[in-house]
C-alpha cells in the first residue's frame, strides 16, 4: 500500500535565522525576569531583607510582564515583529542598567517591574515570527524549539547570577544582563524581517477570530488547566523529594534539573509529532490524557513511599506537563491569523501566568492539609477537565 506521507515543505534559510533570533531574544528577556529570583540569597541572608519582601521583589518583573503581554501583542499585530522585539529589548536593557544603579529597594523593585513589562515584547512577537516564516508542516518543530527559550533563560540565570551577585552585588548581576539585552536588541534590529502580511481586504474578511467561534477560548482554557500540573511539579518537586522523601539536596536537584532538560526535548518532540500527524489539537488531546495517567501514577508511587519510583515518574510527569505549551501556542497563532496572533498569544500567556501564580499558595495549602500524594492526585483533575475541552479539529487562518 503506498504511503500517504507528504515530505515537509522546504524551509528558507531566513526562517531559521528568525527562529534563532527569536529564541535568543526571549531567553534574554527570561534572564532579566529570572535574575531577581537568584538575588534572594544575597538580599535575605547577607543584607537581612525579610523573605517576604525579597520574594515580592523577585515577583516584580513577572507582574510587569503579565500586565503588558496583550498590549505588546496588539502592537506587534499593528507594526510587525521586528521593531517590537528590538525596541522592547532595548527598553529592557536600559531599565536593567538603571536598576543596577538603584540605591534603594523600592526603586529597584519599580525598575525591575518596568523591565519585566518591556521584556514581554518578545513573548507574543517571537511567536508571530515563527508562524509567519515557517510553513505549516514545520511549525510544530519550530515552535517546539522556540519554547526552549524560557528554560534556557532560567538555566543561564541560575548559573551566572549567584556568582555575579556574590562578587558584585545587585549591580554585578544586572550590568551583564543589560549588556546581553543591548547586544541582542541590535542583532534583532539588524537580522529580523517581518513575514509577509495580508492585505486590507483579507483582514476585513477575516474579522475578529474571537467572535467567529469558541476555538481560541477553548484552547486558552485548556492551557490554563494544563499549566497547573506544570507549575505544581516545578514548584514542589524538589521540596517533596528532600523534605517528604529524604533525598539529599544534590541528588534531588539532579532529578529536577534532569526533568527540565528532558522536558525541553519533549516540547520539540511533540511539535515534530504534530507536524507529522497534521494536527495540533489531536496531539494536545494525547498530551492531556497522558498527563492524567502520569499524575495518577505519581500519586500512587507517592502513597506507596517508593522514593526511586517517585523520582522516575516525576521526570516523566514533568516532561508531559510542559509538552502542551508549543502545541497550544502554534494552534492559537494559526487560528488567530496574522492580524490577531499577537493579541491572541498575549492572552494565552497572560492566562497561563495568572494560573501559575495561584499554584504556590493553592497547592502549598493542599500539601499542608493532605500531603504530597493526595495533592498530586487532585491536581490530576486539571488535565482530566481539559480533555473534553480540546477542540476536535484544527483551525488555520
Amino acid at each position: 500500500m503506498p504511503s500517504t506521507y507528504t515530505p515537509p515543505a522546504r524551509v528558507p534559510a531566513a526562517a531559521w535565522r528568525m527562529l534563532a533570533l527569536g529564541v535568543a531574544a526571549q531567553a534574554a528577556g527570561t534572564l532579566l525576569v529570572s535574575t531577581p529570583v537568584y538575588l534572594i540569597p544575597l538580599l535575605h541572608v547577607e543584607r537581612g531583607l525579610p523573605l517576604a519582601q525579597a520574594g515580592a521583589l523577585a515577583s516584580a518583573p513577572t507582574l510587569g510582564m503579565v500586565l503588558t503581554l496583550v498590549a505588546w501583542g496588539a502592537l506587534a499585530d499593528r507594526l510587525g515583529e521586528r521593531w517590537v522585539i528590538a525596541g522592547g529589548l532595548a527598553a529592557t536593557a536600559l531599565l536593567a542598567a538603571l536598576a543596577a544603579g538603584a540605591d534603594d529597594l523600592v526603586r529597584l523593585g519599580v525598575l525591575l517591574g518596568l523591565g519585566g513589562a518591556a521584556s514581554a515584547s518578545t513573548n507574543a512577537a517571537s511567536g508571530r515570527v515563527v508562524v509567519g516564516w515557517f510553513p505549516r508542516e514545520r511549525r510544530g518543530l519550530a515552535m517546539g524549539l522556540r519554547q526552549v527559550s524560557q528554560p534556557l533563560g532560567v538555566a543561564v540565570a541560575a548559573l551566572v547570577v549567584p556568582p555575579l551577585a556574590a562578587s558584585g552585588g545587585t549591580r554585578g548581576a544586572l550590568v551583564p544582563t543589560a549588556g546581553v539585552l543591548a547586544v541582542l536588541a541590535l542583532a534583532c534590529a539588524a537580522g529580523i524581517r517581518n513575514p509577509p502580511r495580508p492585505g486590507a481586504a483579507q483582514v476585513a474578511a477575516a474579522g475578529n477570530p474571537y467572535r467567529r467561534d469558541r476555538f481560541l477560548l477553548r484552547i486558552h482554557v485548556v492551557s490554563v488547566l494544563l499549566v497547573l500540573p506544570q507549575f505544581t511539579l516545578t514548584t514542589f518537586g524538589l521540596v517533596w523529594l528532600t523534605l517528604g522523601l529524604g533525598w539529599g539536596a544534590t541528588a534531588a536537584g539532579v532529578v529536577v534539573g534532569g526533568a527540565q532538560f528532558v522536558g525541553a526535548l519533549g516540547r520539540i518532540g511533540v511539535g515534530v509529532l504534530s507536524d507529522r500527524v497534521g494536527s495540533r489539537v489531536r496531539v494536545l488531546r494525547w498530551v492531556a490524557g497522558s498527563g492524567v495517567v502520569a499524575l495518577a501514577a505519581l500519586a500512587g508511587v507517592g502513597f506507596a513511599q517508593w522514593p526511586v519510583a517517585v523520582a522516575v515518574v516525576l521526570v516523566l510527569a514533568s516532561t508531559i506537563s510542559v509538552a502542551d505549551n508549543g502545541l497550544a501556542f502554534t494552534s492559537v497563532a494559526e487560528a488567530a491569523g496574522p492580524r490577531w496572533s499577537g493579541r491572541a498569544l498575549g492572552l494565552q500567556n497572560t492566562g497561563q501566568f495568572v494560573a501559575a501564580s495561584a499554584v504556590g499558595p493553592g497547592v502549598g495549602a493542599l500539601v499542608t492539609a493532605i500531603g504530597y500524594p493526595a495533592s498530586i492526585a487532585l491536581v490530576a483533575l486539571a488535565p482530566l477537565l481539559a480533555l473534553p475541552l480540546v477542540p476536535r479539529h484544527d483551525q488555520h487562518r
